[in-house]
């Protein structure tokens, strides 16, 4: 595969809520990112699909979250994507973080450190899984910016995904896959914790493989992550990816238009992977100044707006 076409780091990951204007609030009062898009589920117009990034809406900045009605709650254990993790740019902005976390009531660990990085786990009302890691001795992938009219000041604010967490009961096989297949490389061991990482490097181009064969299997629901993406610079590279799985025998989606984004889904084992595009971006309905604030559409939803804005519950996500 020739470089241009391989990935560069963490695209998104799109997590399972269950309260789409409760996950806004955590996210945007508490945790300082963007609501840069708000929209449904392109596959399930009852289902919210919430967007938070840095300022922007920059690859490689965005969670997302489904709110699947009638969802049940997930289980924690193995075959699962078991942490999603954010880039601050300091040591101190996890002090800072910390601190918040301690006046909002927000459940969270000491700071501690992990494969030479300082870290600070964390947790919403769903029992999802976070991590903050500080960039202050980070180099590779850049960040984004952070949310300017947010309400955690710019110097220690949220501005981008970091390490995703995986952890796996057929360790080998899983992680032979993402090395031969993806070009992932092992960087670092710590224990059962391997820190993989692709393309530009760095915090946001990592993730840690954890080997888990006791646990029971994780069972998807509000609270766990469905599945991660990672960036590709074009849509010609995923019709070169497709290829490449269509050989070895993955069964994959073929292209998908996310229009906010261009497409490709496999699963490896009980984890789904998506390749995502950098273009167009979040800003082709929208604004800059009112990302986020309207529901959004794709362009082959929009004759069924009406009936989609009357079964689906509405909130207010606009700023003053």
């Amino acid at each position: 595969m020739q470089e241009k076409d391989q990935l560069l780091g963490l695209h998104h990951v799109t997590a399972m809520t269950s309260d789409a204007e409760k996950n806004y609030r955590f996210f945007t009062d508490i945790l300082g990112m963007r609501l840069v898009k708000k929209t449904v589920n392109q596959d399930d117009i009852y289902t919210y699909h919430t967007y938070f990034a840095d300022d922007y809406g920059t690859p490689g900045t965005t969670m997302t979250f489904f709110d699947f009605p009638n969802n049940p709650k997930g289980a924690k254990g193995t075959n699962t994507i078991s942490r999603s993790g954010f880039r601050v740019p300091t040591d101190e902005a996890l002090v800072y973080y910390k601190n918040r976390f301690e006046e909002f009531g927000v459940r969270h660990e000491e700071i501690t450190e992990s494969f030479g990085v300082k870290v600070l786990n964390f947790w919403d009302e769903d029992e999802q899984c976070y991590q903050l890691m500080s960039d202050q001795t980070n180099q590779g992938m850049k960040p984004g910016i952070p949310w300017k009219k947010g309400p955690v000041p710019e110097q220690y604010a949220i501005y981008g995904l970091g390490r995703v967490e995986i952890t796996i009961s057929y360790f080998e096989n899983f992680k032979g896959l993402m090395e031969q297949v993806f070009q992932f490389k092992e960087i670092a061991q710590e224990g059962n914790r391997h820190l993989m990482e692709v393309g530009e490097g760095g915090n946001g181009a990592q993730m840690v493989l954890v080997e888990d064969t006791k646990s029971q299997d994780a069972r998807q629901g509000y609270g766990e992550v469905h599945h991660v993406a990672f960036r590709v610079k074009t849509r010609e590279s995923l019709f070169v990816w497709k290829d490449l799985f269509d050989r070895l025998g993955l069964a994959n989606s073929g292209h998908v238009d996310r229009y906010y984004f261009e497409s490709l889904y496999v699963r490896i084992g009980h984890i789904l992977v998506e390749l995502a595009t950098d273009e167009p971006g979040f800003m082709g309905d929208e604004p800059y100044e009112t990302l986020g604030e309207s529901l959004s559409l794709a362009p082959f939803l929009e004759e069924k707006r009406e009936y989609i804005e009357g079964v689906i519950k509405p909130f207010n996500t606009k700023r003053s």
